[in-house]
């Protein structure tokens, strides 16, 4: 079984729906890390010298390649990703290999199969 790593930088009053949206399309897990922030095309705003930027989430799955496509388009769609500038960004990378994942792997066999 070859697995994808999705990255989503996601606004973090999004995240809980993320989360959600990214299990029910079939995620088995994920880690979240607090805090992150980051910048886009457009600098900034700021006001009085304080930054006027929204906290972010960094939300990492590890998910089976044949479902990782739905999930990222899901994530984006929750994310509102495509509609609203500057609201996050999803990105999947190819994973050489994994441990630690073999709960995954049976549960994920019979769902793969139907997929194919």
């Amino acid at each position: 079984m070859h697995f994808k790593l999705i990255i989503a930088l996601v606004e973090d009053n999004k995240t809980e729906s993320v989360l959600e949206a990214a299990r029910e399309a079939g995620a088995t897990g994920s880690t979240v890390i607090n805090q992150a922030h980051g910048e886009g095309v457009e600098k900034n705003k700021t006001f009085f010298g304080l930054n006027l930027e929204t906290q972010r989430d960094a939300i990492l799955f590890l998910v089976e390649e044949h479902l990782s496509r739905q999930i990222l388009e899901t994530i984006a769609d929750i994310g509102e990703f495509e509609v609203k500038p500057g609201t996050g960004i999803a990105f999947q990378i190819d994973v050489q290999d994994a441990v630690g994942v073999r709960h995954q792997i049976e549960q994920l066999a019979s769902i793969v199969e139907e997929e194919l």
